[in-house]
């Protein structure tokens, strides 16, 4: 199976269909912002990881709709230039889902999901309140790769805030993944959760 048409070219459907399918798990990212009417968002996107740690930015990527209209996400990053990225619990698995629907932009998605929002403290995107960690941060860099129908927009943020609770942490102050209990995207309407880790000791450096 082949992601390529006759001419050589990747065909966009199939290339999303195999390769969203094919990178797993995706972590999700739960983002909040705030329209320019004082509208709250909340959407999960899943082409979403750590691009530094110092300066510590994270990245994810919107990708063009077929009507090529951009999400309230961006829409709202671009004018306010903030957000909140919050990591997704099996227990709010459902609210997630509630919260990825097509909706207007003065639709309220932590009404509509029954969330509770609480101010942030460096930006003015609302964050998620029972969130286990909430990262609040600023755009540093929206990157197209075009206005096309499937083309990516990365999207870089700057982290001002990183909140972890305390239910989460270990005896060392480390995260426990197991009290985290975070869920990933795989490929459709499919997921997958945390529950089930292995480990295995990383090979001594040869020089």
């Amino acid at each position: 199976m082949t992601a390529q048409g006759a001419d050589g070219a990747l065909r966009p459907q199939d290339f999303y269909r195999l390769a969203s399918a094919a990178v797993l798990p995706r972590p999700i990212a739960w983002i909040s912002t705030r329209g320019a009417g004082g509208v709250a968002n909340l959407a999960p996107f899943s082409f979403f990881t750590i691009a530094s740690i110092d300066p510590p930015v994270l990245a994810f990527s919107h990708v063009n709709r077929r009507d090529r209209i951009d999400k309230d996400t961006l829409v709202n990053l671009r004018e306010g230039g903030d957000c909140v990225v919050h990591t997704v619990a099996h227990a709010m698995a459902e609210a997630m889902n509630q919260s990825s629907a097509e909706l207007p932009a003065d639709c309220d998605e932590f009404v509509l999901a029954g969330l509770a929002s609480v101010a942030s403290r460096c930006v003015a995107a609302p964050s998620l309140r029972d969130a286990a960690v909430r990262f609040e941060c600023r755009l540093r860099e929206i990157v197209s790769f075009g206005p096309q129908a499937f083309a990516g927009q990365l999207v870089l943020l700057d982290v001002l805030r990183l909140d972890v609770d305390r239910s989460v942490l270990d005896a060392q102050g480390g995260i426990d993944a197991a009290r985290l209990d975070v869920i990933g995207k795989l490929a459709g309407d499919a997921y997958c959760d945390t529950r089930a880790p292995f480990t295995m000791a990383r090979p001594a450096a040869r020089r």
